[in-house]
C-alpha cells in the first residue's frame, strides 16, 4: 500500500511514518524542509506545502491513502487533487474540539471537505496533546527546574501522541472505519499540578510550581517564542477558539469530571492507552537538559 504522510515531521506525523515503514508500506513524506528531515532510507521524501497545492500534483501520483494534516484554505483544492490522482482513502488529523463544537472554522472544513469528496474518509480528533507540555514547560523546566502557570488545578486528559499515531496507522492500512470519526484523550483526568508532579517524577529532580497571573504567564510565553508565544493568548484563555476575546478567568472555572469517562485509541487499537506518567517517562531526557 502506497500512504503519503502530510505533516510528516510533526509531533504526530513522524510516528506515523515510522510505524508504515515498519509494516512494510510503501512510504511518501511530504515535508516543506527536506534537509531537515531525518526518516528511515525507505522513506520516500518529498518537499511541498499544503498551502501551496501546486506542489503535491507528482507527489500524489500512485498513492492509496493520505494523512492529510489539516490546512483549511486549501482543504477543499487539495482533496480535489487527491481524488484526480486516485487516492482511495484519507486520514484528517483534525481535533477533539470538532466533536464539542468549538472548531468550526479550522479542523471542520478540513473534515467536510474530505466527506464531500466521495472518498472514503476517517477523522482522527485527538484533544489535549501531552507534548505540548514540552513546548510550553520544557525551557524552563531545563532551565530552572520551575513551571509557572495561572492555574494549578485547572484539569484535562492530555493524550500521548504515539496513541495519535497508533490510531492514524490502524485506520489508514485497515478496513472497518471509513466514515468515522474517533475522538481521542488520555486515560486520566490530570491537573496542571499533577502534571508538572508526574514530569518531575520521571527526571528525578524536584520541580517548582510557581503560580502566576494570566497576564504574567503571557508576557512569560511571548519572551519564550515558539509554540508558546504563538498560542499564549489561546492557551492562557485570553481568546476563545474562534479567536474571539474571552475570560482568562474560565479556564481554571470549569468542571471537566462533569464529562464523564472520556474515549481514548484503546476503542480503536484495543490496547490501554498511555498515561501521562508514561509520556513523560517518554520524555524525560528532553526535560532534564
Amino acid at each position: 500500500m502506497t500512504i503519503l504522510v502530510t505533516g510528516a515531521t510533526g509531533n504526530v506525523g513522524r510516528h506515523v511514518v515510522r510505524q508504515l515503514v515498519a509494516q512494510g508500506h510503501d512510504v511518501r513524506a511530504l515535508t516543506r524542509r527536506v534537509r531537515a528531515a531525518a526518516f528511515p532510507e525507505r522513506v520516500r521524501v518529498h518537499e511541498g506545502d499544503l498551502a501551496r497545492p501546486e506542489t503535491l500534483r507528482d507527489t500524489l501520483e500512485g498513492v492509496d491513502a493520505l494523512f492529510l494534516f489539516p490546512v483549511a484554505a486549501t482543504a477543499e483544492e487539495v482533496v480535489g487533487m487527491a481524488k484526480t490522482a486516485g487516492v482511495r482513502r484519507i486520514v484528517v488529523l483534525s481535533s477533539g474540539a470538532v466533536t464539542t463544537g468549538f472548531d468550526t472554522d479550522f479542523h471542520l472544513p478540513v473534515e467536510r471537505a474530505v466527506e464531500a469528496s466521495g472518498l472514503e474518509w476517517t477523522h482522527v480528533r485527538p484533544g489535549e496533546f501531552a507534548v505540548n507540555k514540552l513546548a510550553l514547560w520544557g525551557p524552563p523546566i531545563r532551565a530552572e527546574r520551575v513551571v509557572r502557570d495561572p492555574a494549578p488545578d485547572a484539569a484535562w486528559f492530555p493524550v500521548h501522541e504515539q496513541d495519535i499515531a497508533d490510531v492514524a496507522v490502524a485506520v489508514l492500512t485497515k478496513d472497518g472505519h471509513a466514515g468515522k470519526a474517533y475522538t481521542l484523550n488520555g486515560p486520566e483526568l490530570l491537573t496542571r499540578r499533577r502534571q508538572v508532579e508526574l514530569i518531575a517524577e520521571a527526571i528525578g529532580e524536584e520541580i517548582r510550581f510557581e503560580v502566576v497571573t494570566p497576564q504574567e504567564a503571557r508576557e512569560i510565553y511571548l519572551a519564550q517564542g515558539g509554540f508558546a508565544a504563538e498560542n499564549a493568548d489561546f492557551l492562557l484563555g485570553f481568546e476563545d477558539y474562534g479567536g474571539d476575546e474571552s475570560d482568562p478567568s474560565e479556564v481554571e472555572a470549569f468542571d471537566p469530571s462533569s464529562l464523564g469517562p472520556m474515549p481514548t485509541a484503546e476503542a480503536v487499537t484495543g490496547r490501554p492507552a498511555r498515561t501521562f506518567a508514561q509520556w513523560a517517562w517518554d520524555h524525560a531526557e528532553e526535560f532534564r537538559s
